[in-house]
């Protein structure tokens, strides 16, 4: 006699539920391109409601932060200190100007962002090979090295402007654009929306490959070096192969940081490119959490609108301009301060610890306690983390020669 089993609609929801998060969580790809196309969506509307002074304002928060990105994977993911990015972006944006400082060459924009990153690239593979043994403070000297040497380089070269730079002319918005914006929101767009526009989505198509590259096996090889480079060496990873890999990842999202910064500069100096700059790539990734690109993101929007938010509150308790701007960079050093001591390992550190006590805290709530010292749940819930963040406690990377996998725990030798 056999028995009929009632499924209720309760029931295949949550199982429908169980599935889309199994789906989740087993297949990046597919999460970072449902992330990017809501990103992108978000984008496209706020792009409609601001005017062209915050919309300059977010393309220069979409390079800063595709520049920190690339630096994310090789500082938090790979444990290599740079402190050369602003130099790296140089070459990007340099490359970008000679392209387009003549009107009359009809490059196309998507052959002049590759070209830029090819040149970065190019530039990154040497670096690397040469950098690939220095390690710490000797790696970070080796960089800061290259971010006080090349701008003071382009001074000395008239094909490169000298201490002028180079102009460019930004390139004409292409008809589907102008179609798409005036199906949306009445109007023709303006050049500094459509260089906004352009730099986040070369932000989000960026972070995509960074986010997949950050957890597939290369990056947990990345992963495994950072963490114990001595069994990751016994387990066949090629150091220099992945120090260099990692390094070069890292060179073309400069590259393309700085195409997309010589677009919304629409000039090209050695000024753009000081070692001010690199200091302060390398401090949003601190800031923002070590292996975090949503951090990256935040801190770059914190960097790029905090002061002026700040100045114009100044300006309205009636201020100067000279003591207001001096406000705006006290707040944003408070910011950081605060940001050390209330988060030690970042802005989305902070957060993620923050979820974890919440959650504990929730299940201490509904779990009795067991005897024994051990939960009836047999263990703890796995969190979720940035797919470039280095806070998991495990991870195993795959020799370069097939040979068995090795785990390694990050505070552990």
């Amino acid at each position: 006699m056999s028995e009929t089993t009632t499924t209720t609609p309760s029931t295949d929801g949550a199982t429908r539920g169980q599935q889309l998060s199994a789906l989740w969580q087993d297949y990046p790809l597919i999460r970072h391109l449902v992330t990017a196309a809501i990103g992108l969506a978000v984008v496209i509307v706020v792009l409609t409601a601001v005017d062209d002074f915050q919309a300059t304002k977010l393309t220069e928060m979409a390079y800063i932060a595709i520049a920190a990105g690339g630096l994310t994977l090789l500082t938090g993911l790979n444990g290599q200190i740079s402190l050369g990015h602003g130099a790296l972006m140089a070459f990007g944006a340099y490359t970008t100007a000679l392209l387009y400082d003549d009107r009359e060459v009809g490059t196309p924009l998507v052959v002049v962002v590759l070209a830029s990153v090819l040149v970065t690239v190019l530039v990154g593979i040497l670096i690397g090979i040469a950098a690939a043994r220095l390690h710490g403070p000797y790696l970070a000297g080796a960089t800061l090295t290259l971010a006080i040497a090349v701008p003071e380089i382009g001074k000395y070269f008239d094909q490169l402007g000298g201490d002028q730079g180079l102009r460019l002319f930004v390139p004409e918005i292409p008809q589907w654009a102008t179609d798409i914006a005036y199906y949306l929101t009445g109007s023709d767009p303006s050049r500094s929306k459509y260089v906004a526009f352009l730099a986040w989505v070369t932000l989000i198509v960026v972070f995509i490959l960074l986010a997949n590259l950050a957890s597939s096996r290369i990056g947990r090889r990345w992963a495994a070096v950072r963490d114990d480079e001595v069994a990751a060496e016994l387990a066949g990873i090629d150091l220099t192969r992945a120090r260099v890999s990692a390094f070069v990842v890292s060179a073309a999202a400069a590259g393309a940081a700085g195409a997309m910064f010589a677009l919304a500069q629409r000039t090209v100096g050695p000024l753009g490119f000081s070692l001010n700059l690199s200091l302060t790539l390398l401090a949003i990734v601190v800031l923002g959490g070590l292996g975090s690109l949503t951090g990256a993101i935040l801190l770059s929007g914190v960097l790029v609108f905090l002061p002026q938010i700040v100045m114009d509150l100044g300006s309205g308790a009636d201020l100067d301009a000279t003591r207001a701007s001096q406000m705006a960079t006290l707040t944003f050093g408070l910011v950081m301060v605060l940001v050390i001591l209330l988060a030690p390992r970042g802005l989305m550190g902070g957060v993620r610890a923050l979820g974890l006590r919440l959650r504990a805290a929730r299940a201490g709530r509904r779990t009795p306690p067991a005897t024994g010292g051990a939960s009836s749940s047999g263990a703890a819930p796995s969190p979720t983390t940035d797919p470039a963040s280095p806070s998991s406690t495990a991870e195993t990377a795959e020799p370069d020669d097939g040979s068995t996998p090795i785990t390694t725990k990050k505070g552990t030798s």
